[in-house]
């Protein structure tokens, strides 16, 4: 790879790539990431109709297709593709953030209570389901209206959905397309957390890096917030699985290239390409309810411990998606098909793209850290549209999980985590050696590079104070 810009490498075309590769981060980031990112990137540059570059942001790692990280965009005036790789199984993970009300020196002495209540009511864990039993219509409501589903069942408010994506509903959904293995996995799991690296974490504000935008979100230093990452559950899980068949047969009818099984991908313009598209839409609707019904739970934990806590949602983002936006290709602006797996939007001021609430300073982001670690908010910049207005998610893991397994023993994660006066809740410690804090990136350093690379803007820095694990 070559260095094309301070924070930006390049690996030039060669063979059947179509466009180049391109990685953000420092020198020390882009040298310890796996090699199969490079490599996976290459792969995805060599998709049909992908425009400018096939890009990775500076957490990535290795995935199934796409590099987890990894983002690109297809123009389907140039016969571009969708592909079920770039989007990948966990249909619209994502993170809501909301603001308890309340200032850390409040919530410290009630934060085991509080760990305990969520724990009680927040269904988490792998296979764990909830109270919510969906008839066929009711989930059919579900996978076109999303969160707005639930804030009509009275799980939320109406304000709240104008400060999610798309108003809470991602356009285009048809569940026709939903298969009935989709629906018998998704029985009870609807305000359910997952497992994983999906979290419920408390956390402090412990510095404000850009008083302006904070001020507009509404943050301050020592204000306690509360972030909820998870995704579509398993009503995602096999809406990507029946698609990789559906879309492998489609490589093969339309003689495109799939150079590893997730790579699987069939023109937006095809019937096949739509049909996915539909389907994808379904599971990021269902996400987007998940969360707003984990929300409505998550109130009703803090109003049987802090009954004076008002929370209030601040933002929410979707990772793992593919959506249509306008975007400027050299002397032109074109709708494009724009795949983000383990990346998130990052608009900038102004663009019609961003939420209302966020005009003035741009589509806000939360990437979570690691165990342990801090957190941040950031907002996007008008130079992000050299990503198609992309940032990163998270830390991004350094080390596989088998790997992290052998490093440590869950119990002995929770007690390190525990000497830094951090609660954790879950009910499988071998997942928290999983996600132990040396499996994942240095978050400051992933931030800055996309700060660096004129991607986002830093916001504030947030500290954990109690974690739920699934």
């Amino acid at each position: 790879m070559t260095r094309i810009s301070p924070w930006v490498w390049e690996l030039p075309r060669s063979g059947p790539m179509r466009v180049p590769a391109r990685i953000v981060g420092d020198r020390a980031l882009v040298a310890d990431m796996d090699e199969t990112v490079a490599r996976q990137l290459a792969n995805v540059a060599a998709l049909p109709g992908i425009v400018e570059a096939a890009l990775a942001m500076p957490d990535a790692h290795s995935g199934f297709g796409f590099p987890i990280g990894g983002v690109a965009a297809f123009d389907p005036d140039q016969d571009g593709v969708i592909c079920m790789g770039g989007v990948g199984y966990d249909i619209a993970c994502g993170v809501r953030v909301l603001h308890t009300g309340m200032h850390r020196d409040g919530i410290q002495p009630h934060l085991e209570a509080l760990l305990h209540a969520l724990q009680l009511l927040v269904p988490a864990g792998v296979g764990q389901g909830g109270d919510m039993s969906l008839t066929a219509r009711e989930l059919d409501r579900v996978l076109t209206q999303g969160a707005r589903w639930a804030v009509s069942r009275g799980y939320g408010e109406q304000g709240e959905l104008e400060r999610l994506e798309d108003g809470g509903t991602m356009p285009g959904a048809d569940p026709d397309q939903v298969s009935v293995a989709a629906r018998q996995r998704e029985k009870r799991q609807l305000g359910t957390l997952g497992a994983g690296n999906h979290y419920l974490e408390i956390q402090v504000v412990e510095e404000v890096l850009e008083p302006n935008a904070a001020q507009v979100l509404g943050v301050a230093p020592g204000d306690v917030l509360l972030s909820v990452h998870c995704g579509s559950r398993g009503l995602g899980h096999q809406i990507g699985t029946d698609f990789v068949r559906v879309l492998g047969q489609a490589a093969r009818k339309y003689g495109i290239p799939v150079p590893e099984k997730e790579l699987v991908s069939a023109p937006i313009r095809s019937p096949e390409g739509e049909r996915y598209f539909s389907a994808m839409a379904c599971g990021a609707n269902y996400a987007m309810a998940n969360r707003q019904m984990i929300v409505h739970l998550i109130r009703d934990a803090f109003a049987r411990v802090l009954p004076q806590a008002v929370l209030r949602t601040l933002l929410e983002i979707n990772h793992n998606t593919c959506r249509k936006e306008r975007h400027p290709v050299q002397a032109a602006t074109k709708s494009l098909f724009v795949h983000r797996k383990g990346a998130t939007r990052a608009f900038g001021p102004g663009d019609s793209q961003v939420p209302p609430p966020f005009q003035t300073i741009g589509q806000p982001v939360l990437v979570g850290g690691s165990m342990g670690t801090a957190s941040y908010i950031l907002v996007g910049r008008e130079t992000s549209r050299t990503t198609f207005a992309s940032t990163c998610h998270g830390a991004g893991r350094a080390l596989s999980r088998s790997q992290a397994l052998k490093l440590a023993k869950g119990r002995d994660v929770l007690d390190s985590l525990a000497s830094q006066g951090i609660l954790i809740r879950t009910n499988h410690l071998k997942g928290l050696a999983e996600e132990s804090p040396a499996a994942y990136k240095d978050i400051h350093q992933v931030v800055e590079a996309t700060a660096q690379a004129g991607l986002t803007a830093k916001v504030a820095r947030l500290a954990p104070l109690a974690c739920l694990k699934g």
